[in-house]
């Protein structure tokens, strides 16, 4: 087969087009810095690499609640991933950013699209001048008398060589971006569900709270149970715990929707843009070495254009590479800080201030209660030993008297410490078997 030869200069520079392209994303896969991807734990605990124990979140303060019988926690605010985040503000006339993680501040985007900026700067001057370039060319191919001039067999074989080590080069950059792109996403994915799984987590346990409530609500001794004022109470604020679980639950997946459609559609255009690479490189070196010039030209300015789209497409996904860098960082820190108001209240909804303090105190109010009813029976029953003929009320009471229960708040729900003879909530379980009588028959 004849090689035609007078087309190799102009598809050399094609080919180079695709390498310059194709493994810019080995370039800025190693970005701002190198994060770990989250895994995602079990929903079945708090178990986190046994390195934090993490609660749920209510309010703008933050409240902390762990089921029925929760504390509050004083909360403040905090700054998520202050020092990974100080970057260069150029609208804020290229100071530090200072605002940590926030991705509703435009201050944030701003900063670390910065970031980005030398590669969407290169796109930009690679399309000014390779265009100034192209139209010098076509003014001097019109406008100019055409000088005919010759190669040297040793120049064409070298654009030949060079044509099939850039073309290889090319193919091999478009695999590498693919397989870069398709670890990335799976990394930014894998931080976007372990966020979810933290809202999923919050919302277990909402419910979890309002039906621990339900259930103290039925509790009782005999036919002794909680007053009606106190039951009534408790369907309220279930009512309140589940609304807000079913909207924390309806606005997580709005969120974490809006993020996979942009994480998709990211990953979806580079996809593109590789194959279309691989595509007109091979094709580029098919017409280069059948000398269809006319088509090389026209491949010339597609790949002119192409390259400007990946350096941009580029810079988009290390901007994206630094956020998700950032929210790694943020999370581990809002791990470590769980009870603090910080810019993830964004993304987790939270529950109000008052729903939260209320919860708590009908929580508080449901313990003393109980503990009063328990301590009303033994007092009045248990511990009087009553006569055998009195059935409802006759124990067989005739050993040690039974200790009452510490209630843990006084009348005000302020914290209460234990007295002696009294059985702590704790050990109770323990202490009971202790104060039962074996009867020998």
């Amino acid at each position: 087969m004849m090689l035609c030869y007078c087309s190799l200069p102009s598809s050399f520079l094609l080919v180079i087009f695709f390498f310059l392209s194709s493994p810019t994303f080995i370039f800025f896969s190693h970005g701002d810095s190198h994060f770990a991807p989250f895994q995602t734990p079990p929903v079945s605990g708090w178990d986190f690499g046994e390195k934090y124990e993490v609660g749920f979140q209510w309010g703008s303060g933050r409240s902390l609640v762990e089921g029925p019988f929760g504390e509050p926690v004083e909360s403040s605010s905090i700054v998520l991933a202050a020092q990974r985040t100080q970057r260069k503000d150029p609208l804020n006339g290229f100071k530090r950013y200072t605002g940590g993680w926030n991705i509703s501040d435009h201050h944030y985007w701003a900063s670390v699209g910065f970031t980005a900026a030398p590669l969407f700067a290169v796109a930009a001057i690679w399309f000014l001048s390779f265009g100034l370039c192209l139209l010098i060319i076509c003014v001097c191919y019109f406008c100019c008398k055409r000088q005919t001039y010759s190669y040297s067999r040793t120049a064409y074989a070298l654009s030949l060589i060079f044509l099939i080590l850039f073309t290889i080069a090319a193919m091999i950059g478009c695999v590498v971006l693919y397989i870069g792109q398709k670890r990335f996403h799976s990394s930014t994915t894998n931080t976007l569900e372990y966020v979810v799984h933290q809202a999923d987590i919050t919302v277990e346990q909402l419910k979890n709270a309002s039906d621990y409530l339900a259930a103290a609500k039925q509790l009782g001794v005999d036919q002794v149970f909680l007053p009606s004022n106190i039951q009534t109470d408790i369907d309220e604020i279930g009512g309140k715990l589940n609304s807000s679980a079913s909207t924390l639950a309806e606005r997580t997946q709005e969120n974490a929707d809006d993020m996979r459609d942009l994480l998709d559609s990211v990953r979806l255009a580079l996809i593109i843009i590789a194959a279309i690479m691989l595509l007109l490189t091979f094709l580029g070196f098919l017409f280069s070495i059948f000398g269809m010039q006319s088509l090389v030209y026209i491949l010339v300015i597609t790949g002119w254009i192409l390259v400007a789209g990946t350096f941009i497409l580029c810079g988009t996904f290390l901007l994206l590479h630094n956020v998700a860098a950032d929210t790694c960082v943020a999370m581990n820190e809002w791990v470590q800080n769980p009870t603090a108001h910080t810019a993830l209240d964004d993304i987790l909804p939270c529950v109000d201030s008052a729903t939260t303090q209320e919860t708590l105190l009908r929580s508080k109010e449901v313990t003393a209660q109980l503990v009063n009813l328990i301590n009303e029976v033994i007092t009045n029953v248990s511990n009087i030993n009553f006569a055998a003929n009195f059935v409802p009320m006759y124990f067989n009471q005739s050993g040690p008297l039974v200790p009452i229960l510490c209630n843990p708040f006084f009348p005000n729900m302020a914290d209460r410490t234990c007295t002696a003879g009294e059985v702590n909530l704790n050990n109770a379980t323990e202490v009971k078997p202790t104060k039962l009588c074996n009867i020998s028959t």
